[in-house]
């Protein structure tokens, strides 16, 4: 049927049945074959128009009903049909065209939008690359990026810090894999056909970063403790000292939450872990003292609330400068989960039993895969390194 100012105004009424799938409907135009009207469940009224282009059908929205006239829209439905009788397929040419112009601004934004499972801090860190390393490169079209550039650049960031480099440059390849697999042109061809950061792997051109090695050595553990004794804030202390005692990763022990924690079963579960796995631990009596402690305090969501804001405690940077000073030993927070590692091993627990303390995976280790590791197998690891700890922690006292 022909489309004509009444019939639009009608479409709206209950009485109207047109064809066309739920939650919207279609009215053609007898005239012009391929234009007519789009009327959703809502009411929202857009022109079409439609043609079968190399055995597909595929359709354009040509504007709203209201700022466009059924004539306007006709004339444009025109244009489109014109272009396709002249061998161009419009849609997938401004596709294209649209592809040439996306800039590194523009596939950062894609990726996030798709990566639903990136953490904030990971959001985050990549963020902070992305103005540090390539703030001039941001709105740059991702094509014009080119290895030259990825060589120089990598080499320019490598001069202020080479662990900082390879980061940035690690973002940056994730962003161009993200491109090579999202963006094709209309025979299914990539849009980029190679990540320019291969060149860095070609010519080794990565820079070398030592893996930290530091820990809390055994006869340094006394004087750490004392140290942490001297802090205001007894939840830091606390969390300072179950971060030890657990080999937690620093996030996962600070948004530990009340209700993971079962002091009956004397386990506590992390269901957010960077492996994607959740971890569930036993509580050795140290640890178990600690959070009963913890829960006699003021009641509240996270086992180690922040005291400046609604939510659980961040990176205590703070307290670890003041543990620093005050004991003379440098140590980071992840310090801590290395001494626990290296302590557990001294202790000659079983390479299983450890790697299921640190939530460690190993794809390539298909023996660990036939061995269950029940949470009560666990229980005298967890134990033994908690007292091995802890007769550093009280020699002397009685002296």
């Amino acid at each position: 049927m022909r489309i004509n100012k009444s019939l639009v105004d009608k479409v709206a009424l209950p009485e109207a049945k047109p064809n066309g799938q739920v939650g919207q409907a279609f009215y053609r135009d007898s005239a012009l074959p391929g234009f007519g009207l789009r009327v959703t469940s809502g009411g929202s009224k857009s022109f079409i128009v439609e043609k079968r282009i190399d055995g597909k059908v595929k359709r354009k929205t040509l504007g709203k009903y209201g700022p466009l006239t059924v004539e306007q829209a006709r004339k444009l439905a025109q244009i489109y049909l014109g272009q396709v009788a002249a061998g161009h397929d419009p849609i997938t040419d401004k596709k294209e065209t649209n592809l040439k112009k996306l800039t590194l601004s523009d596939v950062f934004d894609d990726y996030l939008q798709t990566r639903k499972d990136l953490k904030p801090s990971t959001i985050k860190e990549y963020k902070r690359q992305l103005k540090g390393s390539f703030g001039d490169w941001i709105n740059k079209r991702i094509n014009d990026i080119d290895k030259d550039m990825i060589e120089l650049r990598h080499r320019e960031l490598g001069k202020r810090s080479a662990a900082n480099a390879n980061g940035a440059m690690r973002v940056l390849r994730a962003l161009f894999n993200h491109a090579m697999n999202k963006y094709e042109d209309k025979n299914g061809t990539p849009f980029i056909k190679a990540n320019p950061i291969d060149r860095l792997n070609k010519n080794r051109a990565w820079h070398p970063s030592a893996r930290r090695q530091t820990i809390i050595k055994p006869h340094q553990l006394k004087e750490w403790y004392d140290a942490t004794l001297q802090l205001n804030r007894s939840v830091t202390r606390a969390y300072l000292h179950f971060v030890l005692l657990t080999g937690l990763r620093r996030t996962e022990a600070a948004t530990l939450e009340w209700k993971n924690v079962d002091f009956k079963d004397r386990t506590f579960l992390i269901p957010d872990t960077k492996n994607k796995v959740p971890h569930t631990l036993p509580m050795s009596d140290a640890i178990y003292d600690i959070l009963l402690e913890l829960k006699s305090q003021k009641e509240n969501q996270w086992v180690f609330p922040s005291h400046v804001s609604n939510t659980h405690l961040k990176d205590p940077k703070v307290a670890v400068i003041r543990i620093r000073e005050l004991s003379g030993i440098q140590f980071s927070l992840h310090d801590l989960r290395r001494t626990f590692i290296t302590i557990a091993e001294s202790l000659d627990i079983s390479s299983y039993a450890l790697k299921r303390l640190m939530n460690h995976k190993d794809s390539n280790d298909v023996t660990a895969g036939y061995i269950i590791s029940n949470i009560d197998r666990l229980r005298e690891p967890m134990q033994k390194i908690s007292t091995f700890i802890l007769e550093y922690w009280n020699q002397n006292n009685n002296e």
